[in-house]
């Protein structure tokens, strides 16, 4: 409500990027960050002795199998020009001893994208094959699947005017690759033109690594950038 209340028209941001020069700018037209999904599966069996798997049901080995169709979807499911990650980041039994046969196991993942026709297949695939296999095995199964973030996708005229104001600043690279993180800024470009612009950080560890450090020498720059941006787009617009 906020961005209809007080008549906001666009929206520029920046975000710090390790692995590009110190004050170096960094964007593209079109996707620029994925979107991000998470899913939990939970397989429910019949738990039992390992020297009896006959009486069982298998969740581990049945949890096994999913996870590695699942990564089967991005090698054969998705067109292999179409940039599609998936990944299954936890793996929980509900036993820690070695000679039981677990009653239930959950995974959990998620999935990015940069094609919103992508992210729809391999939504409606990881459903098939999760169900799929645990029907095989007769297996219980649960599927949890939440879309996130949208695809951070710039607007063309709002990112000529993001490179004309960092190229006064400072060195620009204007198409740079897609990178497949993802970005809740990504919300506003879905409902006003805008543009998300990367600034460097130098050799630091990337983000989210507890080495990662920021190097105050990019302030500047991104100050600068900023300012720029308002009195570009505020003299522009009245």
């Amino acid at each position: 409500g906020l961005i209809y209340r007080f008549g906001i028209d666009e929206f520029y941001g920046i975000h710090n990027m390790p692995g590009i020069q110190t004050g170096k700018f960094a964007i593209r037209k079109g996707p620029l960050m994925a979107s991000a999904d998470r899913f939990k599966i939970i397989l429910t069996g019949r738990g039992g002795h390992a020297a009896m798997p006959h009486l069982a049901v298998d969740t581990t080995l049945i949890a096994a199998q999913i996870l590695v169709s699942l990564n089967l979807i991005v090698s054969r499911s998705i067109d292999p020009l179409k940039r599609v990650v998936l990944t299954v980041g936890t793996f929980k039994t509900d036993s820690s001893a070695l000679n039981v046969i677990a009653n239930s196991v959950e995974l959990e993942g998620s999935v990015r994208s940069l094609d919103e026709d992508m992210r729809g297949i391999v939504q409606e695939r990881l459903y098939e094959v999760a169900e799929g296999t645990a029907a095989a095995n007769q297996c219980k199964i649960t599927i949890e699947y939440e879309r996130g973030y949208p695809v951070t996708d710039n607007h063309e005229e709002a990112t000529q005017h993001a490179i004309a104001v960092a190229s006064d600043v400072s060195e620009v690279d204007t198409d740079t690759p897609p990178i497949m993180p993802s970005e809740d800024f990504s919300y506003f470009l879905l409902e006003k033109p805008g543009a998300f612009i990367f600034l460097g950080n130098g050799d630091s560890q990337m983000l989210h690594n507890p080495g990662y450090i920021f190097d105050d020498e990019a302030i500047p720059f991104g100050s600068s950038w900023y300012a720029g941006m308002v009195e570009e787009r505020l003299r522009i617009n009245g």
